[in-house]
């Protein structure tokens, strides 16, 4: 099982909307990095949910990687902000995966507490700049969130 750092902004997709509905396709991806992180996942991964663009930015929540190897559809809504016109049906370009909700945590755990707890090389959603939405996480790290949260894995 690996892990998963996925970033929304709360406005866009938020971790209590997720919470409602228990899962969701995580589409609208349009960062190769991104999608090719998107495609190693794997059934049973889990991905902390953090909340992206707000104050405090930070990680709120737990999710589980239910399906995978899907064909994102917002790329081929004309009406859609992810609609790409250079995909086809015949040969999409963008991929998703869908999530479930695991749990919501207790509290969030803000960028500045993962910047004092992890560098960049561990944890690289602390690095100054970064902006991909989908980030890996070792086991240990991920083990090391949990403990900061007083959560268990």
């Amino acid at each position: 099982m690996a892990h998963w750092l996925m970033k929304s902004e709360p406005d866009a997709y938020s971790i209590e909307r997720l919470q409602t509905e228990q899962t969701t396709l995580w589409d609208g991806i349009r960062n190769y990095q991104a999608r090719n992180f998107m495609r190693s996942m794997a059934i049973g991964d889990l991905a902390f949910f953090y909340h992206s663009n707000t104050t405090p930015p930070g990680i709120v929540g737990l999710m589980e990687v239910i399906e995978t190897g899907l064909v994102d559809p917002s790329q081929f809504d004309a009406t859609s902000p992810y609609h790409d016109p250079k995909s086809s049906p015949e040969a999409p370009r963008w991929d998703c995966v869908r999530l479930r909700h695991r749990r919501t945590f207790k509290r969030l755990l803000s960028l500045d507490e993962l910047r004092q707890a992890f560098d960049a090389d561990s944890l690289p959603v602390v690095r100054r700049g970064n902006r991909l939405s989908i980030l890996p996480v070792s086991e240990a790290s991920a083990l090391r969130i949990f403990a900061l949260l007083g959560e268990e894995p």
